[in-house]
């Protein structure tokens, strides 16, 4: 009975190696570029590892950079799976059902990057020992970077774990068992949730950052994120709408639709009541913003930046609730695109710099990240996006094969 099993699992793992070697010239091609942004990204890091953080754009005032605003970023991302998951299992739409996997495709992705950000943030390797219990200095549960730790590889899991169950049944021909996997589905909702509110109460507990200690600053992830990861699920389900045989009900795209412009909204209702703060009577708590939208002393790296997250963010928005195609994807497919920048210029760069910015004696810099910053992320996002590719392949051939 186990070799039995174990025969199966080899099979099924052949298997899907060889239908993600396979597929035409072009789609070969994306694979090469992907592999050679993430050899740059290794040498970058290598160059990195040998030389320490100081090959960054990173300094005694600006520690975190353009590794943590992208890890944060990510992190709403994966969360966002939950928008997908919600419809499917709890509210039974049958053609949520159909893209739930592809959402949780993504989530993986995306916390593969979220935990390799983490790691390239750190310095070298060898920094890494600290995060592993007993091994390490863990500092559970008194560190809320150790329930971030936690919870994010327990995200992972979940989102691995439950869609491997559920294709790997469909592979031999028979229905999973929702016994088994219905529990494990539920707990990554509240999971979900957890994940991004823990990484918020990084930020949102330092009171000597008067830009994060915000009592706003977790709903406004939580809102942000359930913007930006839809948008970005809805483009995937576009290309595979169109590149695959797999064909998406367009009732999907109309209802990631309302669930992105409710959460563009009240993520900028939120924006807006904390500029208002910020500026309708300044005090010194409102240095970070206004270096933020204004500059300071000369240091206005970051005000071009802001402003076009702001304006691009607003646009994309009223495009997406007035809806001028009724539902046309040229048109709003190019607002997910536009919206999914927009927060990730708002929610990365614009959020984390800031924060350090002045230091407590007062100092100002402009932060910009180096050539290995940008290598190293180009690499990681190579990485997640072969990751998801890989996943999200596989996903469609099991269903459109064996899942009917």
């Amino acid at each position: 009975m186990n070799e039995n099993r174990e025969k199966n699992l080899r099979t099924f793992i052949v298997d899907v190696i060889r239908w993600n070697f396979r597929g035409s010239i072009a789609f070969q091609l994306f694979r090469l570029v992907l592999i050679g942004c993430m050899a740059l990204g290794i040498y970058a890091y290598s160059h990195q590892a040998k030389y320490g953080l100081a090959v960054t754009g990173m300094n005694d005032i600006v520690s975190w950079g353009f590794y943590i605003s992208n890890f944060t970023f990510l992190v709403g991302v994966a969360a966002a799976a939950v928008m997908l998951i919600m419809p499917a299992y709890v509210f039974h739409d049958p053609n949520f059902h159909r893209v739930v996997i592809i959402g949780e495709g993504v989530a993986v992705g995306a916390l593969v990057m979220c935990l390799s950000f983490i790691m390239v943030d750190l310095g070298g390797p060898l920094q890494a020992w600290h995060l592993i219990p007993v091994i390490g200095i863990f500092n559970f549960p008194s560190s809320i970077l150790a329930w971030d730790v936690l919870v994010l590889n327990g995200y992972l899991l979940l989102n691995s774990l439950v869609p491997a169950y559920i294709l790997y049944c469909h592979y031999k021909g028979r229905k999973a068992d929702e016994r088994k996997y219905r529990p494990f589905v539920f707990l990554s909702i509240f999971w979900a949730f957890s994940i991004h509110m823990v990484t918020a109460f990084l930020y949102q507990g330092l009171p000597a950052r008067p830009f994060w200690n915000n009592p706003l600053l977790g709903p406004r992830f939580l809102a942000s994120a359930f913007a930006a990861g839809p948008a970005l699920i809805a483009l995937i389900l576009a290309v595979v709408h169109t590149a695959t045989p797999y064909k998406i009900d367009r009732s999907v795209f109309n209802k990631l639709r309302l669930i992105i412009v409710i959460s563009a909204i009240i993520n900028l209702i939120m924006l807006f009541s904390e500029i208002f703060k910020e500026f309708y009577f300044p005090t010194h708590h409102s240095i970070s913003a206004m270096y933020l939208f204004f500059g300071m002393d000369g240091h206005n790296s970051l005000v071009p930046w802001i402003w076009t997250s702001v304006c691009v963010n607003l646009a994309a928005t009223l495009v997406l609730a007035f809806n001028p195609g009724k539902n046309n994807p040229k048109v709003l497919l190019p607002a997910c695109g536009f919206l999914f920048v927009a927060i990730w210029m708002e929610k990365g760069i614009g959020l984390i710099v800031p924060g350090l910015i002045p230091s407590p004696l007062g100092e100002v810099v402009d932060y910009l990240p180096t050539w290995v910053e940008l290598s190293v992320t180009l690499g990681i996002f190579a990485l997640g996006i072969t990751v998801v590719t890989w996943l999200v392949r596989t996903a469609l051939i099991i269903e459109d094969r064996y899942g009917k």
